[in-house]
C-alpha cells in the first residue's frame, strides 16, 4: 500500500470513528430526553411521598456500621428528610439527605492501648464525627498512649440520583448506608421504572433488596467458575503431593530405623567376637 493509500485509509477510519461517536452521542441524548428526564420527575415525586410517609409513621430504622479498631456503631434514623432537585438544561440531580443518631448506650466502650492505635481510632472518630476519646493516658513525654472510646453524635446519610444527556444513564450514589463509605451504581434507561423506585425506597429504609448487588455478565461468571475450578484442582494436587511426601518421609524413617538397629547389633557382635578371639 502506497503512502497516499495509507493516509486515505487513516482518514476513512477517523471519519468512521467520528460518525460512530456522533451516533452514540445522539442515542444518549435521545435516551435522556425521552426516558430519563421524565423518569427523574417520577422518582422525585416518589421520594417526596416516601419522605412524607416516613415522617408521619416514624418507623424505627437501625443503622449498624463496623469501625476498624473499635467495633459496631449503632444508630437510628431521624425522620427529618431534605429532598432537593437541581435542574440544568441537559441534566437533573436529586438529593435525599438525613441523619441517624448514634445510640451510645448500644455502642461499646473500648479501651485502646498503644499510641499508634489510639491515633488511628481517633482519626476515624474525627473523620466520621463520632466524638473524641475519653480518659486519655499520657506517657512522660506527654504523648497519648491509651484512651477509651465510645461513639456518639450523628451519622449523615446522603443519596444522590443524577442523570444527564452526556452519559444517557441514571447514576445512584449512597453515602454511609451500608458502611462508612460511598457506594455507586449506574442504571441503564430501560431499567428505570417503578420497580427500581421501590428498590430505592427499601434501600433507604434499610430493608433487604438487591439494588446494589451487581449482576455479572455470563462470560465473566464463566471465567470465575473456570478460575475456581482451576484453583480447586491445584489445591487437590498440592494436597496429594504433601501427603505423598509425608508417606515417603515416614517410610524413610522406618527403613533408617531398622537399618540403624541392624548396624548396632552387627557392631555389638563384632565386639563380642573380638573379645572371644583375644581370650
Amino acid at each position: 500500500m502506497g503512502l497516499l493509500d495509507e493516509l486515505e485509509s487513516e482518514a476513512q477510519r477517523r471519519k468512521s470513528n467520528d460518525e460512530d461517536a456522533s451516533v452514540l452521542k445522539a442515542a444518549r441524548e435521545t435516551a435522556y430526553r425521552t426516558v430519563l428526564e421524565p423518569a427523574m420527575a417520577d422518582l422525585l415525586a416518589y421520594l417526596k411521598e416516601l419522605a412524607a410517609k416516613l415522617t408521619e409513621l416514624q418507623p424505627k430504622i437501625a443503622i449498624r456500621h463496623s469501625l476498624a479498631g473499635y467495633g459496631d456503631v449503632v444508630a437510628y434514623v431521624e425522620h427529618e428528610f431534605d429532598v432537593r432537585e437541581v435542574r440544568q438544561p441537559s441534566s437533573k440531580e436529586i438529593t435525599v439527605a438525613f441523619h441517624a443518631a448514634v445510640s451510645s448506650s448500644e455502642c461499646p466502650s473500648v479501651q485502646i492501648e498503644g499510641g499508634a492505635r489510639v491515633r488511628a481510632v481517633s482519626a476515624s472518630f474525627q473523620r466520621h464525627r463520632l466524638g473524641a476519646p475519653l480518659a486519655a493516658s499520657k506517657d512522660a513525654s506527654g504523648e497519648v498512649v491509651a484512651a477509651t472510646f465510645k461513639a456518639k453524635g450523628r451519622i449523615p446519610l446522603t443519596a444522590v440520583f443524577s442523570a444527564d444527556a452526556a452519559s444517557g444513564q441514571l447514576r445512584l450514589s449512597f453515602s454511609n448506608f451500608d458502611d462508612f463509605a460511598t457506594a455507586v451504581k449506574t442504571v441503564a434507561p430501560d431499567q428505570v421504572n417503578e420497580e427500581l423506585y421501590d428498590k430505592i425506597g427499601r434501600y433507604l429504609m434499610r430493608e433487604p433488596t438487591d439494588l446494589m448487588r451487581e449482576v455479572l455478565p455470563e462470560n465473566y461468571r464463566s471465567q470465575l467458575r473456570a478460575r475456581v475450578h482451576h484453583e480447586e484442582v491445584k489445591r487437590r494436587w498440592e494436597s496429594q503431593i504433601v501427603s505423598r511426601q509425608q508417606e515417603d518421609i515416614a517410610l524413610l524413617k522406618r527403613e533408617y530405623g531398622i537399618g540403624a538397629r541392624f548396624n548396632r547389633i552387627g557392631d555389638a557382635m563384632g565386639k563380642l567376637r573380638g573379645l572371644v578371639s583375644r581370650k
